[in-house]
């Protein structure tokens, strides 16, 4: 895990602060024009929901951006938010390379 002090910003929060607010767009415009409903979209700008692969595709068709941007932002606030809400993951001996390097097939490395 990286040794980044802050959280990465929610992706609904980027959505809501580099897209919508600088092109005047309001939630219930981005609703209408990617088909999903106003309370969807108030959930995902006020970050109480994520990133779904559908919503990516929707969000990347209407900006012009790849489905590939919003998950990465997703998944890189999720990685960070689930690294440090438990340690437990930390405790986890791993298996030693070889054994897993030797179960592998050649063609999967």
């Amino acid at each position: 895990m990286g040794k980044r002090k802050r959280a990465p910003n929610h992706p609904g929060g980027i959505l809501k602060r580099l897209y919508l607010a600088p092109m005047k767009i309001t939630g219930s415009d981005l609703s209408k024009q990617i088909g999903v409903s106003k309370k969807t979209i108030s959930n995902l700008v006020n970050e109480r929901s994520s990133i779904t692969p559908d919503m990516a595709l929707r969000l990347s068709r209407a900006f012009n951006t790849t489905p590939d941007l919003w998950l990465n932002l997703q998944k890189k606030y999720d990685l960070w938010q689930a690294g440090h809400k438990s340690m437990d993951w930390q405790r986890i001996a791993p298996f030693p390379e070889r054994e897993i390097a030797a179960a592998l097939p050649h063609s999967d490395l």
